[in-house]
């Protein structure tokens, strides 16, 4: 199965028979193209509305489906120190640290330094796996306005120095900040659904605070 966030929404692209009906989700057998058949159902259905896409390989729809997008992979992570979490604020909205991998660069390796530059931290260290995203956007760098997806590889991880924390800036990063789980509606209200799909992955495995290894 996959679930790709396009224009910020959540494609499903799974077996037939893995969902029985239900009114909350959009289902279809048929996509041909993301311009031509998605986003139409986008604007007519509401945002929160999952389009689920039916069929016997996920993996050869998947790969058809955005044959057209550059694919960029990154890494990066939550990040605890005791009781609080790590965010950053980046163009407006609260996120996750993370950053695109260099060519020679294992996930894990790539995470740890994204966080190191984004947030001015050095050293965290990883206790888990969380999970995987695709999410897709146009790249204009340069210009050029190129279709791009991005797969995330998403990390638990702690910390015990105390840095101050520095935001990256060339990188449109205005602040990084300390959260405790009882305040963490202030960036579920303004961040995007690939990053709730993270914190939920992540804070669903918990007991009170703490999370547990896997």
């Amino acid at each position: 199965m996959y679930k790709v966030f396009v224009e910020n929404r959540p494609i499903i692209i799974c077996e037939k028979n893995t969902f029985a009906f239900d009114s909350k989700l959009l289902f279809s057998e048929s996509i041909h193209s993301i311009e031509k058949d998605v986003f139409p159902l986008f604007e007519k259905n509401s945002p929160k509305t999952p389009i689920v896409l039916l069929t016997t390989s996920p993996e050869t729809e998947f790969k058809r489906l955005f044959a057209k997008y550059a694919m960029i992979y990154a890494a990066g992570g939550i990040v605890r120190k005791g009781e609080e979490f790590l965010f950053i604020k980046r163009f407006g909205k609260w996120d996750i640290p993370k950053g695109k991998l260099t060519k020679t660069e294992d996930p894990q390796t790539g995470a740890i330094r994204e966080i190191e530059e984004e947030c001015g931290i050095s050293g965290p260290v990883i206790e888990q796996f969380i999970c995987e995203t695709y999410h897709t956007y146009r790249d204009n760098h340069k210009g050029k306005n190129k279709l791009t997806l991005k797969k995330t590889s998403w990390y638990g991880m702690t910390y015990s120095g105390d840095e101050v924390l520095i935001p990256q800036e060339e990188e449109g990063i205005t602040k990084v900040k300390w959260f405790k789980k009882s305040k963490l509606d202030k960036i579920r209200s303004n961040t995007y659904e690939s990053i709730l799909e993270v914190m939920d992955s992540y804070f669903g495995t918990t007991e009170d605070i703490l999370p547990k290894k896997r």
